[in-house]
């Protein structure tokens, strides 16, 4: 085969160096290339973590076997032979920047991976890359004076899990500036300065939040094909809000930066929240700051302990597996009757909020209602099955206000349903029942009493208490208000006003310690009615205007662009296929029902939106009982599409 000449640039001689050109043949595969191409530069190191480039074709050559003919390479290719793991400035969801290597040949899905197993965070299928909004550069410009930790020299590790060292992995007890860099992972960031909450950039509509949902990266794809370079600033934040198997033992870095963006979110008003709980959001604040300059965060323990409590859980599932059959014949004999009267109200549009009293009855997952309890043994005048709904609280303590939202699964979308109880006691029971039967669970499932409890406590930290404030007084100068609550408040109420509210709710959540306050945090966050919604501005066929699109955990929602109603739902346990048309970029998703839809998106391209939905039923698919390995394979399937690998 006739031999032709190759020019291959070499990142490490410099810019300006002229390319490396040497004799090639086309049947020469890849590996001989690189073989040539650094006995060439006669400089003696190692090469392991580099690879060739193709700048035309945006491709890197990692598959050493293949020959250049197959490849497709020709004399006119421009080639550069650079490594492979290069530093990425990282912002980090508490606000921190890092600097480490991260690889920039491989998949976004599996560089992820990597920044996640050197920062100690399990579970990395749940984040991703993004890159940051632009800030407005100032005159003098104060980039130069930001403080970044650097992570460059920690080793990347190949393993599944670091060796964990006192707690923390390995590398970083090599220094005290390693050690810093773990504390600022795992410890929670004092309450920001108020110009901190006012630099940042506040989404004004559910278009700005479409917007950013544009910016995430593509998983399948790698750093260079996306157009980021070495020392490139990208957001590492958590994109999938469906959070598996949080351990505080084992995720102080996971729960803490977890804790951070949900702390940045509540503060920015990316996700709405009633006045009361914003109070206990600051409380909640200003307690885990204040207890975390004096208890020590969440610690890991050995890797041995780990590996003796993760054998005890298989086999605590395998014997759950066994024994299944026999509990659940005993529980169904000794299932709770709940019957009570309830008022019930279904809105409507062009109607006026009314609420009529019948006497309601749970059974299995359904609810059914009377018109008064002496007829309760006859005919109901419906029931309403809960497996699949969605279930809201609309609760205000203060107003005696404890409503229960319910969306009915129906063919054309979802039926909206609203309970209202006449106290705490009662509310708690129904609310702890309607959560279960969307699940599937009956009341004799043992979690009942606990769920029952856990909205107790909840409703409990609302209560404002009207006697002192114990340890915490009124004119306590350490708290900010402007740090614990969103700007909105400042323009509706004065500080002096704030301070009292704040530390009201802080009598229920003062005696919490550092790990209960951070998950009960979580807890009221995920409880949000708005929680884990990521929106994106789409185009349904067949419409003239544009409308946005509602990306949860376990269902797509179409809302109304100019008035912000849910006009329909749709559950991704109905879905029976979705496909993408990468010609014109559309989607077209089929439910169960004979009901299709299609749109182009806006604000995004249709590969964020098909990477979503496939990367939310990935996450509906793990379980303990499977295996704590990451099926890489699946995910790709499921998000990959048509450029999956």
């Amino acid at each position: 085969m006739a031999s032709w000449d190759l020019s291959v640039a070499v990142e490490d001689l410099g810019s300006d160096a002229p390319a490396v050109t040497f004799s090639v043949a086309s049947d020469l595969h890849v590996g001989g290339v690189i073989l040539k191409l650094v006995e060439k530069t006669q400089i003696k190191r190692d090469w392991s973590d580099h690879a060739i480039w193709w700048e035309q074709k945006q491709q890197w050559l990692l598959r050493t076997a293949w020959t250049l003919e197959k490849y497709g390479i020709h004399a006119d290719a421009r080639l550069l032979f650079m490594r492979q793991h290069k530093p990425l400035k990282l912002g980090l969801p508490n606000g921190k920047t890092l600097r480490l290597q991260a690889c920039f040949s491989r998949p976004v899905f599996q560089t992820v991976m990597g920044i996640c197993r050197m920062l100690n965070i399990r579970h990395p299928e749940e984040l991703s890359l993004l890159r940051p909004i632009e800030e407005k550069k100032k005159k003098k410009d104060k980039d130069s004076a930001e403080d970044i930790y650097n992570l460059t020299e920690a080793p990347l590790s190949s393993g599944s899990r670091p060796f964990l060292y006192d707690g923390m992995p390995a590398h970083f007890a090599d220094s005290p500036e390693m050690e810093a860099v773990y504390k600022m992972l795992s410890v929670t960031q004092p309450p920001p300065a108020p110009e901190v909450v006012a630099k940042q950039y506040r989404p004004a509509s559910v278009v700005d939040k479409a917007h950013i949902n544009g910016r995430w990266l593509d998983s399948s794809r790698c750093l260079m094909q996306q157009g980021i370079q070495e020392n490139d600033r990208v957001w590492l934040r958590f994109k999938y809000f469906s959070f598996y198997d949080m351990e505080p033992k084992y995720d102080a870095v996971r729960l803490t930066q977890l804790y951070e963006q949900a702390r940045w979110a509540i503060l920015l008003e990316d996700v709405d929240c009633t006045e009361e709980e914003m109070m206990l959001f600051g409380a909640l604040q200003y307690h885990i700051s204040k207890v975390s300059q004096s208890e020590p965060q969440m610690q890991s323990s050995n890797a041995a302990m780990d590996d003796l409590e993760s054998a005890l859980q298989s086999l605590e599932v395998k014997l759950e597996g066994e024994s299944s059959s026999a509990s659940e014949m005993l529980e169904n004999l000794t299932a709770p009757d709940l019957n009570d009267y309830l008022k019930i109200f279904r809105p409507k549009r062009l109607t006026l909020k009314g609420y009529k009293q019948y006497w309601f009855k749970f059974q299995d997952t359904s609810i059914s209602y009377f018109k008064s309890k002496e007829e309760s043994n006859g005919e109901p005048i419906q029931q309403i099955n809960l497996k699949g709904c969605e279930v809201a609280p609309d609760v205000n303590v203060t107003a005696q206000k404890f409503l229960i939202r319910l969306l009915i699964p129906a063919p054309e979308g979802m039926n909206e349903v609203y309970l209202r109880c006449e106290n705490e006691q009662q509310y708690a029971q129904w609310m702890a029942a309607c959560r279960l039967a969307s699940k599937g669970k009956t009341l004799a499932d043992s979690s009942f009493h606990n769920e029952i409890q856990s909205i107790r406590s909840f409703l409990a930290m609302q209560k404002t208490s009207s006697g002192s404030h114990g340890n915490a007084p009124t004119n306590d100068e350490s708290i900010n208000t402007h740090s614990l609550v969103s700007p909105r408040y400042h323009k509706k109420y004065k500080t002096k006003q704030l301070t009292p509210r704040i530390l009201d709710a802080y009598q229920n959540v003062a005696q919490l310690s550092l790990t209960d306050a951070v998950m009960r945090f979580l807890q009221i966050w995920q409880a949000l009615p708005d929680f884990g919604l990521s929106y994106v501005v789409v185009r349904f066929k067949g419409s003239r205007k544009d409308e946005v699109l509602g990306i949860a955990p376990n269902r797509l929602i179409r809302i109304d662009l100019a008035v912000g109603d849910v006009v329909k739902t749709w559950r991704y346990n109905n879905m029976k296929q979705w496909n993408v048309n990468w010609d014109i970029r559309q989607m077209a998703i089929e439910f169960e029902g004979n009901i299709n839809i299609a749109f182009g998106c806006v604000t995004a391209d249709c590969k964020i939106v098909h990477e979503f939905i496939g990367g939310y039923i990935f996450m509906s698919t793990r379980s303990r009982a499977k295996s704590n390995t990451l099926n890489e394979e699946l995910f790709h399937k499921l998000t990959g599409g048509h450029e999956a690998l």
